[in-house]
């Protein structure tokens, strides 16, 4: 249990902290230009907290998990790439799909983004998880 606690954390943190390096220095004024007036002053706190606590889960589930299992930081980088793709292509996609003024541009942008943050947070979870619970 403490390897998959351990898994949680470090996913955590590496997510959250290039996340916010992504959406605070770098590509905010891509989205402001790209999507104006559809942006609030400000995230709703509650809303993005819940997304990154059941987000990071399913990393952990669906890519540092198998990896611990197998021991193999290819299937931590592999699958989180893979979760992240298709969870942001799912969002981008849908809103491209169903928005008026959904800029294609974004969805691109943010599915790369999502893949390969997601993929680098796995790979960090499961190489401290193995490091600091390996045994022998």
């Amino acid at each position: 249990m403490a390897k998959y606690l351990i898994a949680y954390g470090t996913t955590a943190f590496v997510f959250l902290v290039i996340d916010l390096i992504w959406l605070s220095k770098v590509a905010k004024q891509f989205y402001q230009d790209q999507l104006g007036d559809i942006l609030l002053e400000s995230p709703r706190v509650p809303a993005a907290i819940a997304f990154y606590v059941v987000y990071i889960a399913g990393i952990v589930f669906f890519a540092v998990a198998p990896a611990l299992r197998s021991d193999s930081i290819v299937i931590a980088l592999l699958h989180g790439a893979l979760f992240g793709f298709f969870a942001y292509a799912t969002y981008d996609l849908t809103n491209y799909a169903t928005l008026k003024n959904w800029p294609l541009v974004v969805s691109v942008a943010d599915i790369a983004w999502g893949t390969f943050l997601t993929g680098i947070s796995a790979a960090a979870g499961f190489w401290v998880a193995r490091l600091l619970t390996q045994t022998g």
